[in-house]
């Protein structure tokens, strides 16, 4: 069987949750480790899957409490650099349904330092998968080292790319700008609705998806929310509805979406190149195990994904 390793690729992020305070003057916050790359890789190792994770680590006080929670969750940080930049902090405010907008303080912290001498220490001979976005794929000067990185990485390994669009620090047209690019350096293309919204406004799911296949990505997956997911493989579609789940809050459930995704194709054999045995049903079972994944995180507070041992219990409950 194929090696089932994945590297995954980008920031953590502190996010702060505003909290009622004990006066009008005061304003308390409760600080949880984040990012969307970083909770990919949680997720995938709470999963099962052994989950690399290639971060420029602060030595801050967030920067000590993401190391303290990945290692806690089981992923591999060997890769990991020491940084001497601060961490990025991210404020979040949620509405009524549980979703968050977030304000973040990101100038010149490290997760946007990567130098291509550092990406080029890495190991990837026992990678399935290479998975990165979100905010690291966009803010330079790293963003240039890990796209040359993305090059090097397709040649063994099935390259993921989730862009996470955050248009209050980086305009949308940046990523539009770089879209078709990463779809030729990408295997796998993971958004949301919200995210298509702001690349191609206006555009039909479908013609969105094909948009990409024709730019080089032969799996794209939108996400959907209660919609559940639209897969599209080759221009081969297929719909599957989300899971039911008491909303606490959506942070992080796109990421532990991808991460169900890549962990299922993994533990199916199916990483590990041009996704040349991938058909259609396994893209659908994938994404019925994705959803699930998605739900149970939405049922906790912050990017919190589940272990595999509570998505055995859920299935036991199902079954029952």
């Amino acid at each position: 069987m194929s090696p089932r390793q994945i590297t995954v690729l980008g920031e953590c992020v502190a996010d702060a949750f505003t909290e009622p305070a004990a006066t009008a003057s005061e304003l308390a916050l409760r600080v949880l480790p984040g990012g969307g790359p970083a909770n990919t890789a949680v997720a995938l190792a709470r999963l099962g899957t052994p989950a690399r994770f290639l971060a420029r680590l602060s030595g801050d006080v967030f920067g000590r409490l993401f190391r303290a929670h990945l290692e806690a969750s089981g992923v591999d940080l060997s890769y990991a650099v020491a940084a001497a930049e601060p961490s990025t902090l991210a404020v979040a405010e949620l509405d009524a349904q549980g979703q968050a907008a977030f304000s973040f303080h990101a100038q010149s912290t490290a997760d946007w330092q990567w130098t291509a001498e550092e990406l080029a220490r890495t190991d990837l001979s026992e990678a399935a998968c290479v998975h990165t976005g979100s905010l690291a794929l966009v803010r330079e000067p790293g963003a240039a080292a890990i796209e040359g990185f993305l090059v090097e990485a397709g040649r063994r390994a099935t390259v993921s790319i989730d862009p996470n669009v955050r248009p209050l620090l980086v305009h949308p047209d940046v990523y539009r700008s770089r879209l078709a690019r990463w779809c030729a350096l990408a295997d796998i293309l993971r958004l949301s609705e919200d995210d298509l919204e702001l690349l191609l406004p206006g555009v039909p799911l479908e013609e969105a998806c094909d948009i990409w296949h024709a730019a080089g990505a032969r799996l794209v997956v939108i996400t959907r929310g209660a919609q559940g997911a639209l897969a599209s493989l080759d221009g081969e579609r297929v719909e599957v509805p989300a899971v039911r789940a008491a909303v606490v809050d959506t942070v992080g459930a796109g990421d532990s979406f991808t991460a169900g995704l890549l962990h299922h194709l993994a533990a199916q054999g199916l990483l590990g190149g041009r996704l040349t045995r991938l058909r259609l049903d396994d893209v659908a079972e994938a994404c019925r195990f994705a959803v699930r994944v998605a739900a149970l995180t939405c049922s906790v507070a912050g990017p919190n994904p589940p272990w595999q041992s509570q998505l055995e219990q859920l299935a036991a409950v199902d079954r029952a």
